[in-house]
């Protein structure tokens, strides 16, 4: 499990952004403080799902001290957000569905904006109630 530090941007008239400081180009925004929360934990994970299963190795978490030493971030909010599983390999597995399961399975995640991984690992952890 692994908690990394978010940094909260809101400029006059925008929305509020958010950007992680160890995963350069993982950003997002929401319209108020907790939609900018919500999407960052999904940007994050979804960004770090996608550096798993390209084999990328995954960095260390920065400490506070180093983010904020960094001028550009004088005028920001950290913020930490925990990714349960970001410290764990991912595998690849070979399952079999009904193609008629398959089908609303891809469906679903096409809907959600997610790949067939993501939306089965969400599924699965949903089911297990892992946090």
């Amino acid at each position: 499990m692994s908690d990394f530090i978010a940094l909260l941007r809101k400029d006059t008239g925008s929305d509020f952004g958010v950007e992680f400081p160890d995963f350069p180009g993982c950003i997002t925004a929401g319209s108020n403080l907790d939609e900018a929360k919500d999407m960052a934990i999904e940007a994050l994970t979804l960004h770090i799902e996608g550096m798993l299963e390209d084999g990328i190795s995954l960095p260390g978490p920065s400490s506070l001290e180093t983010i904020m030493a960094d001028s550009q971030n004088s005028d920001t909010v950290a913020f930490l957000v925990h990714i349960p599983f970001a410290k764990e390999k991912a595998v690849r597995v070979n399952v079999t569905f009904p193609e008629s399961i398959l089908h609303r399975i891809d469906a679903k995640a096409k809907e959600r904006g997610e790949t067939r991984s993501g939306f089965l690992k969400d599924a699965a952890v949903k089911e297990l109630e892992i946090s």
